[in-house]
């Protein structure tokens, strides 16, 4: 198992956690994130909520924002206890799937966005933490449309996958709001006005997939094809390493996966 620094998480801390049965791990990031957690903890009865901040190396914009939301989620949660934040990230593993390689991906794929990637990363993240922790579920804020707009790292197939992914480590990863569509309805969760991708930090590279008219016309196909090809294969791969207590040579690890993939053949 990894060791996190014992400023981050110390041995004492680590113990606590592990004995609160009712602990879930939070992703924390814009307004879907804290009415899942609302949502969540409504449902399953969670007395103790761990939020947790992925960084990724594309966004940008007032860190009070994520202060902000953990104020909203505990004025909202008031006999839910609310811990201390963690920032956890690592920019060689997102690298690894979004950034060394696009030439290689687009060959392969015939296609290249590094969000359905990096949402893979964002929930790989957490895995560690999730079962050191005693293999605490983990909520997620991922839905399927937004008032009728398709975004697609949150299509039903990824979804499916990144539940793959975490179950794959025996945690569970809880979406809460999936079928969720209407914002109003997630304003009705929160009881509070907070329009979407507002007062969150943003991402440089939002919206890439998308052409000028605002329309996708990536096949659901192709996204599938790269998540069971090389976004879970190496995901799991490089946590495996993670877990055995060493840190992964991120790159080393996609370098491989996609030299299997060469080998093989990529399925059409």
């Amino acid at each position: 198992m990894i060791d996190f620094p014992e400023w981050l998480l110390s041995q004492q801390t680590i113990e606590t956690y592990r004995s609160i049965s009712k602990l879930a791990l939070v992703e924390i990031a814009g307004r879907d994130s804290i009415a899942a957690a609302v949502k969540s903890a409504q449902e399953n009865g969670f007395t103790d909520l761990l939020p947790t901040y992925v960084y990724t190396g594309t966004e940008y914009g007032p860190w009070d924002t994520v202060n902000q939301a953990l104020f909203r989620l505990k004025g909202r949660l008031p006999h839910v206890r609310l811990h201390p934040l963690i920032v956890l990230g690592s920019p060689d593993f997102w690298r690894a799937l979004n950034g060394v390689f696009i030439s290689e991906l687009l060959s392969l794929y015939n296609f290249y966005t590094p969000c359905i990637g990096c949402h893979v990363y964002l929930h790989a993240v957490r895995i560690p933490l999730a079962i050191l922790l005693g293999n605490i579920p983990i909520i997620s804020g991922e839905r399927e449309r937004h008032n009728g707009s398709v975004k697609i790292n949150q299509i039903p197939e990824a979804l499916n996958y990144y539940k793959r992914l975490t179950e794959t480590f025996e945690i569970q990863l809880l979406f809460p709001i999936r079928n969720i569509s209407r914002g109003q309805e997630i304003e009705a969760i929160l009881k509070m006005d907070w329009h979407e991708s507002k007062e969150q930090l943003y991402c440089c590279l939002s919206g890439n997939y998308r052409l000028v008219d605002g329309s996708v016309k990536m096949d659901k196909k192709q996204v599938v094809r790269y998540l069971n090809e090389f976004g879970i294969p190496c995901v799991e791969n490089i946590i495996r390493k993670y877990l055995s207590g060493n840190i992964p040579n991120h790159t080393k690890i996609a370098k491989q996966t996609i030299r299997e993939l060469i080998s093989v053949g990529s399925t059409q």
